[in-house]
């Protein structure tokens, strides 16, 4: 991704997605219009508002728009159950390669049950049991009496993002990058991903550290002791699961910001769902979707505004004690956005 030139605004694809999405989009676009307007956005559809305005959740206009863009922001998107519509999520992947998923958590809003979390989970996005090769076989009567999955991992895809994830750790000061399996059971699925990962961090050696944990023994330690942990790399549904239950040392999914990123594009989000039932009630919490902005301007050059603005949310939840009520307090979404730009304007 090329870097922006500052006060050059830089071409992105916005999608507000559906339930709460429009909300927090309009209030990630003020705050960063305070901030002095680093994107230019071509605004698209997707999700039901997709199904809307064209008959698919991620229509053809979309797609041609992140192509050109490389860069995408989008709010939460729903994939209607049945009707035969595939993740929208999934699907954005799959399009633009997007094998690598990046997942911060940081302790932001003192008081909780853990302190001073700084952790980074990089999650194989494209690989996996995800790949979905799924089928029935019939037994007598019953034409699903069993239930076949089968997963798929590569040397290559293990790989490539294992190396981002040590690449990551040096690009960001970090000390250790732990792979977390199950090659203890999947010996083929995921000893293939801990034999290159090992093979990977042999050429970081003296530079960043490496160690390695079975993924029940990793999900125990990151509640007994997540300081331990600086960047873990895992295979999908691993880094799937751990990603959420991280998400929880730190307040939720209200908390949690997400990249895809791939050789030619990459996508930032917030991970929590649409949250139908608060739709249109102005409670919902735009903070997932602002750190999200916040990895999104860190990649493209923009560290000085990332900074700015993650420093002002501390601000604002820290000092003034402004937090939404799934953190405990009584603001409003755009209550919350109004603090963050008289923050940013003073």
């Amino acid at each position: 991704m090329a870097q922006q030139q500052a006060g050059t605004p830089i071409p992105a694809t916005l999608i507000p997605g559906d339930g709460i999405g429009p909300e927090i989009v309009e209030a990630v676009v003020r705050i960063l219009d305070a901030m002095g307007s680093p994107f230019s956005w071509d605004v698209q559809q997707g999700g039901l508002a997709g199904i809307a305005a064209c008959g698919d959740p991620l229509p053809a206009a979309t797609l041609e728009s992140i192509r050109r863009t490389r860069l995408a922001l989008k709010g939460p998107l729903t994939t209607p159950v049945g009707g035969g519509f595939r993740s929208v999520n999934v699907r954005l992947r799959e399009e633009f390669g997007l094998y690598a998923n990046v997942r911060p958590v940081r302790t932001m809003v003192p008081g909780g049950r853990y302190e001073d979390i700084d952790l980074v989970l990089i999650r194989e996005n494209l690989e996996g049991l995800y790949v979905a090769f799924e089928h029935y076989i019939p037994v007598g009567d019953d034409p699903q009496a069993v239930a076949i999955s089968s997963g798929v991992n590569t040397k290559a895809g293990a790989r490539r993002i294992v190396e981002f994830a040590f690449e990551y750790a040096l690009r960001n000061g970090r000390k250790k990058v732990t792979v977390v399996h199950k090659a203890n059971v999947l010996k083929a699925l995921t000893g293939i991903f801990l034999e290159t990962a090992r093979a990977v961090a042999r050429g970081y050696e003296g530079r960043v550290a490496m160690d390695e944990r079975i993924v029940d023994a990793c999900a125990m330690q990151l509640v007994l002791n997540p300081w331990q942990f600086d960047v873990i790399v895992t295979t999908n549904l691993f880094g799937d699961i751990l990603s959420d239950q991280m998400a929880g040392l730190v307040g939720g999914l209200g908390m949690a910001p997400g990249a895809n990123i791939g050789p030619g594009a990459a996508i930032f989000e917030a991970v929590h769902g649409s949250a139908p039932d608060i739709a249109g009630k102005g409670v919902a919490n735009p903070l997932a979707l602002l750190l999200a902005t916040a990895l999104m301007l860190d990649h493209v050059g923009r560290g000085d505004l990332a900074t700015a603005l993650r420093t002002t949310l501390d601000a604002v939840l820290r000092e003034d004690n402004i937090r939404t009520r799934d953190l405990g307090g009584t603001a409003g979404t755009s209550d919350f956005a109004d603090a963050v730009v008289r923050r940013l304007a003073g």
